[in-house]
């Protein structure tokens, strides 16, 4: 006994010096992984001396004596703060994720290789301005410069995964560029969509499923499911090409802005909001800088990898951008020469396709070689899942999908037109920096000292043909001239406004334009809810302020609900005195809701579970589980349901067919569907929030989730990555808040929110208002990885004021200076 006990005192003094030592390797760690705020460095490439100060909210103040060195020190303190996430973006751009994340990532790589987004910003470079391409190789020094001289630790995703960082070059800006735009002009997967659906739906009924804008018909087009309809295995293959895309930050689509005039302000001068809407991520997408040099003083969000403010001010002028979501890809069917893989049909007889050969190497496993096909359409993305023999129609004819998008264009010249944006200093030069603009198109909304305020949407947009009788919805004809593109909407006729009579302009990615517009920009605006409760805010309050701006932008009233409920409540489930007392109290509690999404209530839990129930009752019996599932998130449900719900009744209603269940022998009404979508939403909140609706939450459901990449679905990692904040709101809610109903595990959690908020008051803009989702920092053991969350939730703000003597606050600064050249050597090598 006494060996035995001296045994377990040698374990507990060794368990004891392990947990000590881990503890002090974790403190160590925590400490040493910071990056350097404070003294001085000696940099290469740098021309003169720049200062770098970080305010208590660890937000970079940058002062250079020339625009080049600010851009390089913007690269530098990115580089400390978020070097994970800018490896992470450029690796997605080049298609090279396999090569550290094993074979599970090969799929994502195909497709971008195949779309060629780090080839053609490459071409993209070679064609900018001498200043515009200087600009891009000195913000890339300074990130090199940052990786090179590094002391501290690198962050934990590197000694997780066992990589190491690689240097940062022009073309990944300029990748990283086009990525967004993918984020923001995605509706290829609509007509992937549409194409699938065809398969087991007349085109009719794809227009009922995919509604119009509220108001309005559906575009008129042919009949593409006679032409769809032989093509199953290609619709197939698409279907699968789509669950290999890189996913997109903005699915569902969102964000605010507004700008009024002085006459509707306290200070007298302009003042404009915004609050793009993306998928959340840990770090947030956004990080915040104040740049100041020689005829540059601009304050706002960065992204990291570029040297743009892109949403912000300098000291003249303040914007603002929404996602106009034009139609700017489409989809070619090319079909094959018979007996051939080498030649596809055009207006002009055969043509040979561009092929080129990737290697893409896997982690643990073998390289694995891609060969790539382009039309002159575009690439050709159908072989990416499968081989074109797989794709063959019963005749013999064969087809590929070729992909055509206004961002994969050599001669893309948006980061300029950003860089000049940063410059401009009253509407004619910011309007003539936009003449670059090309991708993605955005709803800006603009405001300068002078008390002007404005709003236009620049972008290249395709010029159809009137005989283009598929108006981009679906895949068309390619060797059909009639669907060609010919050429992009003149800039002098893209949406636009300056200084309206009533002071007022709001974009929430709804309609901008009337009816006796000449051009098509798209058929799938969003639902103008947001828009039509903007506009009643300002309407209610006479003099702004930022007080009021920031009560907007916290506002959690869905006008959505305010629709949806007395249809639910009008069915006879909800008036059922038989019903047992638990289903009658929460009638009577919906009965008295106002359509608040407030997260310490359970009322908006309840008919979020009820809507999500009824649209699988009512549309996966009609087109499969497995492509409802593709279809089910709320841009492609909601309005359906609504106009379903509202024409219920009657032979040749949209009820009489939605609602009526395939292979019964009885005719179910819209009444027994909303019946059983209820039975069924109970016993799901019953099952994941127990049996007592008054403990349930919106809130605690509706977490806010920002998902880090790539390790926020690892079961022991998450928990280190991820960041929740309870929060309310929904889709449609000025403070959005969007779920996924797709995700059984975790179908209301909010995963799509404001990315960013913005107010500014012309007459001051040094008190500008920003916040972004979680913090500056994309080191996860830092305080400033999350210190932002909480404020964020509950739609608090902080300001970017220059500093002023006597300091009242702790700052941090940082002084780098010119190393002595080497060899020669010079800024951008």
């Amino acid at each position: 006994m006494r060996w035995f006990r001296r045994l377990a005192w040698l374990v507990a003094v060794l368990l004891l010096v392990s947990a000590a030592a881990l503890a002090g390797s974790y403190i160590w760690y925590r400490q040493a992984s910071q990056p350097q705020s404070a003294g001085t460095l000696a940099l290469p490439g740098l021309h003169g001396r720049v200062t770098v100060v970080r305010d208590r909210n660890a937000v970079p103040h940058i002062q250079a004596a020339s625009r080049l060195d600010a851009y390089y020190a913007l690269g530098f303190v990115h580089a400390q703060d978020r070097l994970w996430q800018m490896q992470m973006n450029k690796r997605i751009v080049a298609g090279r994720l396999a090569e550290i994340l094993g074979p599970k990532a090969l799929e994502t790589d195909r497709f971008l290789r195949t779309l060629g987004v780090r080839r053609n910003a490459e071409a993209i470079f070679a064609q900018l301005e001498p200043d515009t391409r200087a600009a891009l190789q000195a913000y890339a020094a300074g990130v090199n410069a940052y990786i090179d001289q590094r002391k501290e630790p690198l962050p934990p995703e590197f000694v997780i995964l066992q990589t190491r960082p690689e240097h940062w070059e022009p073309a990944d800006t300029l990748g990283w560029q086009t990525m967004m735009a993918w984020d923001l002009g995605g509706n290829w997967t609509q007509e992937t969509l549409r194409m699938a659906l065809s398969q087991v739906l007349p085109t009719a009924r794809i227009s009922e499923l995919l509604a119009p804008y509220p108001g309005e018909r559906p575009v008129r087009t042919l009949d593409y499911g006679n032409l769809y309809r032989h093509l199953a295995p290609l619709a197939s293959a698409l279907a699968r090409v789509g669950d290999m895309a890189p996913p997109s930050y903005v699915e569902g689509m969102g964000s605010n802005n507004w700008v009024v005039s002085g006459a509707h302000t306290k200070s007298g001068k302009p003042m404009l909001a915004n609050d793009p809407h993306l998928g959340l991520q840990a770090p947030a997408l956004w990080y915040l800088a104040r740049l100041q040099a020689p005829g540059l003083d601009v304050a706002g969000a960065t992204l990291p990898g570029s040297p743009l403010i892109v949403l912000g001010h300098n000291a003249r002028i303040a914007w603002g951008f929404t996602n106009t979501a034009p139609d700017v890809q489409d989809l070619f069917l090319e079909r094959l020469q018979p007996g051939s893989t080498e030649k596809y049909q055009t207006p002009d007889g055969w043509a040979a396709f561009v092929t080129r050969t990737e290697t893409l190497h896997v982690k643990g496993a073998a390289d694995v070689t891609l060969t790539v096909r382009e039309t002159r359409h575009g690439p050709v993305i159908s072989e990416v899942s499968e081989p074109v023999a797989n794709a063959a129609a019963p005749l013999g004819a064969r087809y590929v999908v070729a992909f055509q998008w206004t961002a994969l264009r050599p001669d893309d010249r948006t980061f300029q037109a950003g860089l000049k944006m940063n410059l401009a200093t009253d509407w004619a030069s910011f309007t003539q920096a936009l003449r670059d603009f090309h991708a993605p198109q955005q709803n800006m909304v603009y405001a300068d000292v002078d008390g002007n305020i404005g709003f236009i949407a620049p972008g290249r947009i395709p010029l159809r043909r009137a005989d283009n009788d598929l108006k981009g919805l679906a895949p068309a004809p390619g060797w059909d001239a009639r669907y060609d593109w010919n050429g992009f909407i003149p800039f002098e006729h893209l949406p636009r406004a300056y200084n309206p009579p009533n002071g007022i302009i709001v974009t929430a990615n709804q309609r901008i334009v009337g009816p006796d517009y000449p051009y098509f920009i798209t058929s799938e605006w969003t639902v103008p809810y947001r828009y039509q409760r903007i506009r009643a805010l300002l309407d209610t309050v006479p003099r702004h302020t930022f007080e009021s701006f920031g009560t907007i932008q916290k506002d959690v009233v869905s006008l959505a609900m305010r629709d949806f409920l007395p249809l639910l409540l009008a069915s006879p489930v909800a008036n059922d005195a038989t019903r047992p007392q638990r289903e009658r109290d929460l009638f009577d509690a919906l009965r008295k809701w106002d359509g608040t999404m407030d997260p310490a209530a359970p009322e908006p839990l309840v008919v979020s579970a009820w809507l999500r129930e009824l649209s699988r009752r009512l549309f996966e019996d009609k087109v499969g589980e497995a492509l409802f599932m593709r279809m089910w998130e709320q841009r492609n449900v909601q309005q359906p349901m609504l106009n379903i719900l509202r024409n219920a009744a009657g032979p040749g209603s949209l009820g009489s067919f939605w609602c009526d269940k395939s292979g019964t022998t009885e005719h179910e009404s819209c009444a027994d569907a909303v019946a059983d979508a209820w039975t069924l939403a109970l016993a799901d909140l019953s099952r994941r929030y127990g049996d007592n609706p008054g403990k349930w939450r919106w809130g605690k459901a509706h977490a806010a989730r920002s998902e880090h990449k790539p390790f926020g679905k690892q079961p022991y990692l998450s928990g280190l990555f991820n960041l929740r904040v309870p929060t309310g709101g929904d889709t449609y809610t000025v403070n959005v808040g969007r779920n996924n109903p797709r995700d059984e595990q975790a179908p209301f959690e909010s995963t799509h929110a404001a990315s960013l908020r913005a107010l500014y008051d012309l007459a001051d803009l040094d008190a500008s208002h920003f916040m972004d989702s979680t913090g500056q920092s994309g080191n996860p053991v830092s305080p400033n990885y999350r210190d932002w969350t909480g404020k964020w939730a509950a739609v608090e703000y902080i300001t970017l004021a220059r500093r002023r003597e006597p300091a009242r606050e702790p700052f941090d600064t940082l002084v780098l200076q010119p190393a002595a050249a080497k060899d020669g050597a010079s800024r951008g090598k």
